[in-house]
């Protein structure tokens, strides 16, 4: 969930040196809580603040920021890698438990009918 989130504040943040660049304001929409939005014409900004969790937000120089969400993006995608392998692998582990079982519950099977023909015939 987090991939989309810093993917968009990259985006953000090339946007904002690009306007720079060509000295152009940024007129951005923003959510003031739920539901409500307002409209604001950001000129020549040099900075951005970012949410860093737990209620801490700090401000970086926009090349700082674009660091920081690179390694960020970098970071979450190992950790998407890491947790589909280890999904992969306990889909599998789930899989043979399921043949495992089954397989005993043939082995009792099969011992109980060995066991019935073997009193019906004495």
């Amino acid at each position: 969930a987090k991939i989309p989130d810093i993917e968009k504040c990259l985006d953000i943040v090339a946007t904002l040196k690009a306007k720079k660049a060509l000295g152009e304001a940024l007129i951005a929409d923003f959510e003031l809580s739920e539901g409500i939005y307002s409209r604001a014409k950001i000129e020549d900004s040099d900075s951005v603040c970012l949410w860093l969790g737990a209620n801490v937000m700090l401000e970086y120089s926009c090349d700082e920021a674009n660091e920081l969400l690179k390694s960020n993006l970098e970071n979450a995608r190992a950790s998407l890698e890491v947790l589909v392998g280890d999904l992969h692998f306990l889909r599998d582990q789930q899989t043979i438990t399921q043949v495992t079982i089954a397989r005993i519950f043939n082995w009792d099977v099969h011992q109980r009918r060995s066991k019935q023909s073997v009193m019906k015939e004495t």
